[in-house]
């Protein structure tokens, strides 16, 4: 396994959730599934996993506004897909070769986790993997007005922190989580690429961003 060490000038990690802790990806595909077929909205895995980070609200939008769907109750099926992926929980797994970072550096940096999804859904999914103490701030989809690949999620947790956005690393497994830690101006980590996380097929780019100047994009 990959031995990682924060890049010099680190003040805190940043850890999204599904499929960077939490083998999750294809429990919330199953998911999605399940509950899309029955507005019939079809979601091809690679269109899924091209959205990783979007909040599920987002997503349902985004879908039935192409198709011309017309969702009556958006909230009833958010809250049917989180519960559909809720009875799936028992299968999920930690990742260990990322959860080994957070806990290597447990007590020295300060850590968060920054996710497009919903709070309680994301602590039942850190619980499910014995991980949910390990760290000092959540930013949930609740918790920022906009979303991955804008910014605020990662800014907003790095203010939670308490610390230099600049001089954060954040562990993302998605092509719009990684676009965001490069807006936030932050070392951007492709879980992808640096450990073989994921799936392979969606590997894009460089598995790293570096610290930088946030961007004006």
């Amino acid at each position: 396994m990959k031995h990682w060490q924060p890049p010099p000038g680190t003040a805190g990690l940043i850890f999204d959730c599904d499929g960077t802790l939490a083998d999750t990806m294809p429990i919330h595909y199953r998911a999605w599934v399940k509950i899309l077929a029955a507005h019939g909205i079809p979601f091809p895995e690679d269109r899924f996993y091209s959205l990783g980070g979007m909040p599920t609200s987002k997503i349902i939008q985004l879908l039935s506004g192409e198709l011309g769907v017309v969702v009556h109750d958006l909230d009833a099926v958010v809250h049917a897909k989180e519960s559909a992926y809720v009875e799936f929980m028992n299968e999920v797994t930690i990742i260990e070769q990322v959860a080994a970072i957070a806990r290597d550096n447990r007590g020295k940096l300060p850590q968060a986790v920054a996710s497009g999804g919903y709070r309680a859904v994301i602590q039942q999914t850190l619980k499910q993997v014995g991980i949910a103490d390990w760290f000092d701030a959540f930013v949930c989809a609740e918790d920022t007005e906009k979303h991955k690949p804008e910014p605020d999620v990662f800014l907003e947790a790095a203010r939670r922190l308490k610390v230099d956005p600049v001089k954060c690393v954040v562990f993302e497994d998605t092509d719009l989580g990684m676009e965001a830690a490069r807006r936030a101006g932050m070392f951007g980590v492709d879980v992808r690429m640096e450990f073989g996380v994921g799936p392979k097929l969606l590997l894009v780019g460089p598995s790293q961003v570096g610290f930088g100047e946030r961007s004006k994009d």
